[in-house]
C-alpha cells in the first residue's frame, strides 16, 4: 500500500473516531434506555411474583376478615384500624397499609433494590451489559430508577387492589378513623395518596440499604437479608426505651407516621422529620453504592 493510500486510510479511520476515542454516533446518554431496564425486570419471575403477592393479598386479608369476624370482636371495647377495617374499603386499604408496613413492604423494597445488582453479577452477565459498551454510573442510575419504579408500582398496586376489593367487599364510604373522626371519599383519598407517598419515600431507607449491599456482593440473597435484617434490628431497638432520643434517628424510627393523616387537623411534624431524615439516609446508603461500583472489579 502507498503511503497516498495509508494517509487516505487514517483519514477516513479518523472521521469515524470522536477526540474522546470513542467511535462516531456513539452517545453514552443513548445506553440502556429506562423503557430497555424496565422491560428486563418486569419479564424476570422475581418480579411477576412480587406483583402477584401484592395483588393477592387484600384477597387473603378480606377472606380473613370475614371469616374470622365474630360477636366477641364487634363486642371489643378497643378502637384500632382492626375494628373498623370492615367500615369501608378505605378503612380496609388503611388496615392492609398498617398490616405491611412494618415487615411485608420492607421485604418488597429490599427484593427490588437489592436483587437488581448482584443477580447480574452472580449470573455473570454484569461485564457483558458494561462490555455494550455502558458507562458504569449509567447502568447503575438505570437500576437503580427500574427498582424505584418497580417498588412504588408494587406499593400503589397493594393500594389500588385493596380500594377496589374493599370498596367490593365493603362498601365504598366514608373513612372511619380509630377516633371516631370521620373524613369523607375526595378527603380520604388524598390523605391515602399522601400516606402512600410518605410510605414510598420511608421504605427508600431499606430499599437503597440494600441497592448498596447488591453493589458489594454477588449474593443476591445476602444483599436483601441483609438490608431486612438491619432494619428489623432497628426496629427491636427502637423498642428499647433505656436508649431515649437516641432511638429518633433510627432508620425505622417515624415507619408509622403517615398514620398522623388520619388527624383532624392534622399534625404534620412527624411527617416532615420522617421524610427529610429517610432522604437523608437513602442518599448516603445511594452514594455509597455508586462509590463502590465505581471500584469494584466486574471483569473476572
Amino acid at each position: 500500500m502507498s503511503r497516498t493510500d495509508e494517509g487516505a486510510a487514517t483519514a477516513m479511520s479518523a472521521e469515524h473516531v470522536q477526540p474522546t476515542g470513542a467511535v462516531a454516533g456513539y452517545r453514552p446518554e443513548r445506553t440502556l434506555r429506562l423503557s430497555v431496564e424496565l422491560r428486563r425486570q418486569f419479564k424476570r419471575r422475581r418480579t411477576i411474583g412480587i406483583f402477584v403477592l401484592m395483588a393477592a393479598l387484600p384477597l387473603i386479608l378480606i377472606g380473613a376478615l370475614q371469616l374470622g369476624a365474630s360477636d366477641e370482636a364487634q363486642q371489643n371495647s378497643r378502637i384500632n384500624l382492626v375494628d373498623v377495617a370492615t367500615s369501608s374499603g378505605l378503612n380496609f386499604t388503611l388496615f392492609v397499609l398498617f398490616a405491611t408496613t412494618g415487615f411485608f413492604l420492607v421485604v418488597v423494597y429490599a427484593l427490588c433494590f437489592g436483587d437488581t445488582v448482584a443477580s447480574e453479577a452472580q449470573w455473570g452477565s454484569l461485564r457483558y451489559t458494561l462490555a455494550t459498551p455502558v458507562p458504569r454510573m449509567r447502568l447503575l442510575r438505570q437500576k437503580w430508577l427500574a427498582a424505584l419504579v418497580t417498588s412504588v408500582g408494587a406499593l400503589v398496586t397493594l393500594a389500588a387492589v385493596a380500594v377496589v376489593a374493599g370498596g367490593i367487599a365493603f362498601g365504598f364510604s366514608d373513612i372511619q378513623t380509630p377516633i371516631g373522626v370521620t373524613l369523607g371519599q375526595g378527603e380520604g383519598m388524598l390523605r391515602l395518596a399522601g400516606m402512600l407517598g410518605y410510605l414510598a419515600v420511608h421504605l427508600l431507607v431499606v430499599g437503597t440499604l440494600a441497592f448498596w449491599f447488591s453493589t458489594i456482593t454477588d449474593a443476591p440473597l445476602a444483599a436483601v437479608g441483609g438490608a431486612v435484617f438491619t432494619m428489623f434490628v432497628f426496629a427491636i431497638l427502637d423498642q428499647v426505651e433505656q436508649l431515649g432520643a437516641i432511638r429518633d434517628w433510627f432508620p425505622t424510627a417515624g415507619e408509622f407516621a403517615w398514620t398522623d393523616l388520619l388527624q383532624t387537623p392534622v399534625d404534620s411534624a412527624d411527617l416532615f422529620r420522617g421524610v427529610v431524615q429517610s432522604l437523608v439516609y437513602a442518599t448516603i446508603f445511594t452514594a455509597l453504592a455508586f462509590r463502590h461500583f465505581a471500584r469494584r472489579d466486574v471483569t473476572s
